[in-house]
């Protein structure tokens, strides 16, 4: 399947499908789209194409069938695996951004069609214009586009209360292989008619098909939402108080983020103003959210005087205003971006047992501190559903080509201590290139072969997202 360049007959027949500004195959128009964006992975293409219509993405699937290309889908390039770059240069990348309409909101039925190039701000601001709520909620929502996140089963914090990108979305659109448009669209919450094929496509990572459209939940827009800020004297005490939490408060929590008191500075680089609003070693991010009849801010106020008679609590500020609350998740959002800011770190999605984070976190920095002296560690993630983000910056002064070699070996250790607690290396990041080998020698030989058999189906030739999530085909069992 290696292509070292279209010949001008490929090249026009792309551009006759998708119209001249439809096609970038020089460096410079090509650029954004081979890059991720933290800078950690960069790769290459045959050309870029940014069909606007579903017919121009099957046509565009029509000509990579007839020649052979492998095709790389992108939304917004915001993942962090290198799931959507041409790591090898010998692909075509496929950008949905011009297809970026929101096809309908159905207030009566809580549903809403889009484009699946439709950014998931801008999908979130229109539910709100109409009171709804689309919950899904990542720090990259003001670039990531609805597409992505079902090909990537996107989590975010309000995985807690709503799920996964998977228990939000009722139907799919999808462009096969060859060309041919599947539609799964249907607005039924409840349809128990044989296989939900639709499965088969969330989380594939572009590897079975392109998402052309995205069909999904809405919810009442909450009347109320509180949020606290929180310092504790351990993650151990974190676990006791989201089970308190979740006991007191049942499903009004819509986020239990917690955060090791050594992340703050990172927030730090986006903003040398910022400050927690606690000093504890442990940190933690509450928000419930509800109607108008629930006295939500007296069922927080008692839940916190509660957990702070009984030492859970070391300290604890209730938001008195939206900008505060705000601010507190300005933390939370900026601890992200700084990381980037720095420069290379090791970066893992891991996932536990709610009740082995602790044990997840000790484990990890004891590993770090004996074997990788100078290193820091960094924990924090959303401890409700048992995601964990434990990231590793390296000395400043190291180079980075030596930081990149001891990160490797960082992570390896890393997953083999994730393994070990019966986790899993991916919470919500996906597979992508850069976890591919050891997610395939995880697998036992009944699951790969019932991959191999769903990938040969669906893309017998093997052209979608090559070297992404599995094998070549050739490799497959």
């Amino acid at each position: 399947m290696t292509v070292q360049r279209l010949s001008p007959e490929i090249l026009g027949a792309m551009e006759s499908a998708v119209g001249q500004n439809g096609i970038a195959t020089n460096p410079a128009g090509m650029a954004k789209y081979l890059g991720d964006w933290a800078g950690d992975y960069r790769g290459g293409a045959l050309a870029v194409l940014r069909p606007a219509s579903v017919a121009e993405v099957q046509a565009l699937m029509r000509l990579c069938n007839e020649f052979g290309l492998g095709v790389v889908p992108q939304g917004g390039n915001t993942g962090l695996v290198s799931g959507a770059i041409d790591s090898k240069g010998g692909l075509v990348v496929v950008s949905l951004e011009r297809m970026n309409a929101i096809r309908q909101i159905d207030e009566e039925n809580f549903t809403l069609q889009a484009d699946a190039g439709c950014v998931l701000q801008a999908i979130k601001d229109a539910c709100e214009a109409r009171d709804c709520l689309f919950p899904l909620a990542l720090g990259a929502q003001g670039s990531c586009q609805i597409g992505g996140n079902a090909a990537t089963n996107a989590g975010g914090v309000n995985v807690l209360r709503y799920g996964m990108a998977r228990d939000l979305i009722l139907g799919l659109e999808v462009v096969l292989a060859d060309g041919e448009l599947w539609s799964g669209f249907s607005g039924l919450r409840k349809n128990n008619s044989g296989y939900d094929l639709k499965q088969l496509f969330i989380g594939s990572e572009g590897t079975l098909g392109i998402i052309t459209g995205v069909e999904v939940k809405l919810f009442p827009k909450p009347a109320k939402t509180d949020t606290a800020y929180l310092g504790l004297a351990s993650f151990e005490a974190a676990i006791r108080l989201f089970n308190r939490a979740r006991s007191d408060c049942s499903d009004l929590i819509s986020a239990f983020e917690i955060i090791g008191s050594e992340c703050i500075e990172l927030a730090r680089l986006i903003d040398p103003a910022m400050r927690a609003p606690v000093s504890a070693p442990v940190q933690v991010l509450i928000e419930l959210s509800s109607s108008a009849a629930v006295d939500l801010n007296g069922l927080m106020a008692g839940f916190l005087a509660d957990a702070m008679d009984n030492g859970l609590v070391t300290d604890a500020v209730l938001a008195a205003s939206t900008a505060q609350a705000r601010s507190f998740w300005a933390i939370r959002e900026g601890l992200v971006e700084g990381q980037a800011k720095r420069g290379y770190h090791v970066r893992t999605d891991l996932s536990v047992r709610i009740s082995d984070i602790p044990a997840l976190i000790e484990q990890a920095r004891r590993f770090v501190a004996n074997d990788h002296r100078g290193w820091i560690p960094l924990a924090y993630g959303h401890a409700g559903d048992g995601n964990i983000h434990f990231n590793v910056l390296p000395p400043p002064e190291l180079a980075e080509h030596e930081a990149r070699a001891r990160g490797s070996e960082i992570v390896a250790g890393l997953y083999e201590i994730t393994v070990g607690l019966g986790g899993s290396i991916s919470a919500e990041h996906g597979i992508g290139r850069s976890r591919r080998k050891e997610f395939w020698v995880g697998l036992s030989p009944a699951h790969r072969r019932m991959v191999a058999a769903l990938k040969n189906a669906l893309d017998p030739k093997g052209l979608m997202n090559p070297g992404c999530l599995l094998p070549s085909t050739e490799g497959l069992p």
